[in-house]
């Protein structure tokens, strides 16, 4: 906690009631972040991978894999370069976990009907990341990440990218093994996805539109991101979110250029920029608060990674995909998840990894980055067994996503983190040193 300013409450205050500040304040942030990637930043990415003209397989894995997860990026970055902790790992590894078994939860029970998966992504995605998750645990097996495996990491992930881009021959290869038909492809002139519209399979593009559950709002009659009036013949719920977020709005209309309006959108580079702006900060704000609750109640930062810090950064996926799911478009949804996934741990991860080590050693020649907590290791087991185990109920299913599904996945879900914060927790063995006193 002393690599952040100075809190301003004393240890005694928080004890004795001012750490629910940090934790409202926590949640308000998440809020933030939710709204500036889904509103602006997605829309800017979009636009820069159709000024490149570049393929929706390799914007996918690209351009908007860095959008639908730059709250892991820059809290990872935190966690590499600035706290030397773990709770950039803790956070991925959560997140990986919330997004293969939450995200599958949310859609089989949230949809409200069985909802058909194609076998083809589900296939695909559950290799590539089955393979990362391994190639991850060999790397943090001994506390130590050197310079040459944060490399192989993120040249990994050019293969990730070929693989992405070379998808359609591969499937043509599997086509006598199975006679269903890949999803429907974005839009070809644009490469844009919207709720509605067919979703793309072979990218990390997530139509993530949190504020629907967050504020409530009538996307179809007002517009989702309006703040001009007032919603006064609504509830009064959504009168009361719509007072919550407009400070949020009112900040990002300010600052940031919305080039999805006509007027902004050539702006889309300045837009961009921004957004990168203001999710580094808040990204940085959330490590401090995050490590202020963790600090008072003396839980390591691996166990708030994990838990609070990974359900926060994914929410929005987790609605988007219920949104998608209700669509008929199950397999958008889960595949994406674990393509996003992927993206974490391959360049979320190795690369800060890389750059530490290689440029900004802790100290002269030692050429590594240190990993605090061997219970890290279990959890990346464990993400590997839960992978699995959602494969197995998928295709003992038939490859149907129906409520049974959903509530299997919500369990083993619990049971992870159930499990992951024992083990952090040094209940079974120890994995994390006390906390050093001041």
């Amino acid at each position: 906690m002393d690599d952040f300013p100075k809190d301003w409450f004393t240890e005694e205050e928080r004890a004795g009631g001012a750490i629910a500040l940090h934790i409202l304040a926590s949640l308000y942030l998440f809020l933030a972040l939710a709204l500036v990637c889904d509103k602006y930043f997605v829309p800017a990415v979009e636009r820069i991978c159709k000024a490149l003209n570049m393929s929706n397989d390799v914007a996918g894995a690209t351009f908007m894999a860095a959008a639908t997860s730059a709250p892991e990026l820059f809290v990872n970055v935190i966690g590499t370069f600035i706290t030397e902790g773990d709770i950039g790992i803790g956070t991925i590894v959560g997140s990986a976990v919330f997004n293969i078994l939450a995200v599958a939860a949310c859609c089989g029970i949230g949809a409200g009907m069985v909802v058909p998966l194609h076998w083809w992504p589900l296939t695909r995605d559950c290799l590539a990341y089955g393979v990362t998750v391994t190639i991850l645990i060999c790397i943090i097996h001994d506390e130590r990440v050197e310079w040459y495996e944060a490399l192989v990491l993120v040249l990994l992930y050019t293969v990730y990218i070929g693989i992405m881009y070379w998808d359609k021959k591969i499937q043509g290869c599997t086509r006598g093994f199975h006679d269903e038909k890949p999803d429907q492809q974005a839009s070809p002139e644009s490469g844009e996805l919207r709720i509605g519209e067919p979703p793309q399979q072979n990218g990390n593009v997530k139509q993530a539109v949190p504020t629907e559950a967050i504020s409530t709002s009538d996307h179809q009659e007002t517009g989702l991101w309006e703040i001009v009036s007032f919603p006064y013949r609504k509830g009064i719920v959504r009168k009361l979110a719509w007072v919550l977020v407009l400070p949020i709005h009112t900040v990002f209309l300010i600052t940031i250029p919305d080039c999805e309006k006509p007027r902004f959108k050539k702006w889309f580079p300045v837009t961009f920029l921004m957004c990168i702006i203001w999710i580094g900060s808040l990204s940085y704000m959330v490590a401090w608060m995050i490590t202020i609750v963790g600090d008072t109640l003396k839980i390591p930062d691996s166990v708030m990674g994990i838990t609070f810090l990974a359900a926060g950064t994914s929410v929005p996926e987790a609605v988007s995909s219920v949104i998608v799911a209700k669509q008929g478009h199950g397999s958008m949804g889960i595949s994406n998840s674990l393509g996003s996934n992927t993206f974490d741990i391959l360049l979320c991860l190795g690369l800060p990894w890389f750059i530490k080590a290689s440029f900004l050693p802790t100290s002269a020649g030692n050429h590594f980055v240190g990993i605090n907590s061997r219970g890290l290791e279990y959890s990346a087991i464990s993400l590997l067994s839960t992978l699995l185990m959602l494969y197995i109920a998928f295709a003992a299913n038939k490859f149907k996503l129906d409520s049974k599904v959903g509530h299997t996945c919500l369990l083993m879900y619990l049971l992870f983190l159930i499990l992951a914060t024992l083990i952090e927790l040094n209940v079974f063995f120890t994995v994390n040193l006390p906390t050093c006193g001041r």
